[in-house]
């Protein structure tokens, strides 16, 4: 089977610049599609499910992501090498890299996600805000400005009115972000989260945000393609997390009325359109107990999260990637996208429960899970014997779910994760290597 491009090029083989399940997931879908696959790997792969499932197989270097997965040209080279039209980032990695997005257009290699140009407005909160502000896309209220003396910020904090949050400019995982109650804490919370930006991200720039009491955290998948098309595929409800990771995801959002989930979906592909969008996207909003929402930030790639969404609507959305990195349409309109029963997600981590649940790695010396059907799938990149990596993030698994309501989908949950039996000779900390 092939897939034209635009350019009347075909994507008859695609690699893969990824690991784990997430590498697994886009080459079950690429198998299906009768498009070869081509897998990457680190020294500390070299065994890896992945590699295992590939039509072929490259290593790429040492075991720290520095100098396997996050190496631009040695992933370049073995799509050359391979002939392979396309390369499918996953998420984390490249995926968001917009240096690697033009580095794939340069050498005629078609990158599986949105024009570096759309990479590059999200990927920056500030920039991002303005645009959002300008397509009407409602956001908090906040300073962004170039003014960044703390006078001006604290002023700023002051109109808004407290609670505020300060939130480093490059930010993400947590990192470089404060939550101010009163004009008192102000200096020294601000103080504090311009260090913890310089050290993470080597740029302290600060934005203030009105601080939304008891939020939910509520993001809308979109897709678009290369005709000007963008469509919802309804939202997920991510609040479940620890230290600002999700743990457990849902579609759709609970308790949300109709008209609300509409104005949701369509306000997204608002965003979308606004800068350009082709392919998966999440748009990410935070929403009040008043049903008010607002624009957080948006991931510009298929989200970890994706197969709930999947679930529900009962779509394959690696399949859209590539149909639409094909120059395709959109396989379905808006009025043909339809929202069915509910979905969960749980992130099987190699946690270390009895120390803080720290991350963990060694041997899966034994491993058994639910059994896999049309309502329960488990997305993994590993097998009984793998070991798992200190060099990487410990998300082993994902265990995903589908009943016809909520309170089924729950129960169902909790039943599959009493089935998931994971047991390692010697979880310990993992430490990433430099």
């Amino acid at each position: 089977m092939k897939y034209a491009t635009t350019t009347g090029r075909n994507i008859t083989k695609v690699l893969i610049a990824n690991r784990g399940e997430i590498a697994c997931r886009v080459m079950r879908t690429a198998k299906k599609m009768g498009i070869q696959s081509v897998a990457v790997y680190s020294e500390a792969d070299r065994n890896s499910m992945h590699v295992d499932m590939a039509d072929e197989a490259y290593s790429i270097g040492p075991s720290p992501s520095q100098q396997s997965y996050l190496s631009m040209e040695k992933i370049i080279q073995v799509a050359k090498i391979s002939a392979a039209q396309a390369i499918h980032p996953g998420y984390g990695f490249l995926s968001e890299n917009m240096e690697f997005c033009e580095l794939c257009k340069q050498e005629g290699i078609i990158f599986i996600g949105p024009p570096s140009s759309a990479i590059r407005d999200m990927g920056i909160k500030s920039t991002s805000k303005s645009i959002m502000a300008a397509a009407g896309v409602p956001i908090i209220e906040g300073y962004h400005g170039e003014d960044q003396s703390d006078q001006c910020l604290k002023k700023h904090a002051g109109r808004i009115s407290y609670p505020v949050m300060i939130k480093a400019v490059r930010g993400g995982g947590g990192k470089g972000m404060r939550i101010v109650r009163s004009e008192k804490e102000f200096q020294e919370e601000l103080e504090s989260a311009r260090r913890e930006a310089k050290k993470s991200f080597n740029d302290d720039a600060m934005l203030i945000e009105k601080f939304v009491e008891t939020p939910r955290h509520v993001e809308v998948q979109v897709f678009g393609d290369n005709h000007g098309n963008a469509v919802y595929l309804f939202e997920r409800d991510c609040s479940v997390q620890r230290r600002h990771q999700k743990i457990i995801e849902e579609a759709p959002a609970p308790g949300i009325k109709p008209e609300v989930r509409k104005k949701l979906g369509e306000t997204a592909v608002r965003a979308a359109k606004a800068v350009n969008y082709v392919g998966a996207g999440t748009v990410e909003f935070i929403m009040d107990s008043k049903d008010n929402f607002y624009f957080m930030e948006m991931n510009t790639r298929l989200q970890v999260e994706h197969p709930v969404t999947e679930m529900i609507t009962g779509t394959d959305l690696v399949e859209w990637q590539l149909r639409i990195a094909a120059g395709e349409k959109i396989p379905l309109i808006q009025e043909e996208i339809t929202l069915q029963g509910h979905a969960f997600e749980a992130r099987i981590y190699a946690e270390d429960p009895n120390n803080n649940f720290m991350p963990g790695a060694g041997p899966l010396v034994h491993l058994s899970t639910p059994q896999a059907d049309h309502s329960t799938r488990i997305e993994t990149g590993v097998r009984q014997g793998d070991e798992v990596s200190v060099y990487y993030d410990p998300m082993i698994a994902k265990l995903v779910v589908w009943a016809a309501d909520r309170q089924m989908a729950l129960r169902k949950l909790r039943y599959s994760l009493r089935q998931y039996n994971i047991n390692s000779l010697r979880f310990h900390p993992a430490v990433e290597e430099d």
